[in-house]
């Protein structure tokens, strides 16, 4: 077992984070975001950070973002584009090229989302500080960063 400089088993810090992120995955499917789950939405969010990055979204990269190859990309894209979230537009550069951006309904649809899953959130942190919320957020988002990218 590795041993952090306090002393501290790090593996048993490893173990509390791989379940926490396993409970976090439970919840999300069964309860409390269980009713944001719908894969129309996947799509939307991958658009909706490309859009406020300046990038692109294409199939390819809602099939990156996803980790889904491109069949199941374009599956769930034509699920967006049907439930009027997402349109297509051809690239004003490369004609050939589709581009997806969010539609009117789509830009409400992540404004609800936004505030349903922060509404979760602050419900889960209702009795911490102000100094765990920030902590905690920095971390959280410093260890998906790396995380995600692996």
């Amino acid at each position: 077992m590795a041993r952090h400089d306090l002393g501290v088993d790090v593996d048993s810090h490893l173990a509390a984070v791989e379940q926490a992120l396993i409970a976090v995955r439970r919840s999300q499917s069964r309860r409390a975001l269980a009713e944001l789950a719908v894969p129309a939405f996947d799509v939307l969010d991958v658009v909706e950070t490309a859009e406020r990055t300046g990038a692109q979204a294409t199939v390819s990269s809602v099939a990156l973002a996803l980790h889904v190859d491109q069949p199941r990309a374009s599956k769930l894209v034509t699920s967006a584009v049907e439930a009027g979230l997402v349109a297509r537009v051809a690239d004003k550069a490369d004609g050939r090229r589709v581009l997806l951006v969010r539609t009117p309904r789509g830009r409400a649809t992540s404004a609800e989302l936004h505030r349903a899953r922060q509404s979760a959130c602050a419900v889960a942190m209702a009795d911490w500080t102000e100094e765990e919320r920030v902590v905690f957020a920095r971390l959280l988002t410093r260890f998906v960063a790396v995380f995600g990218a692996r």
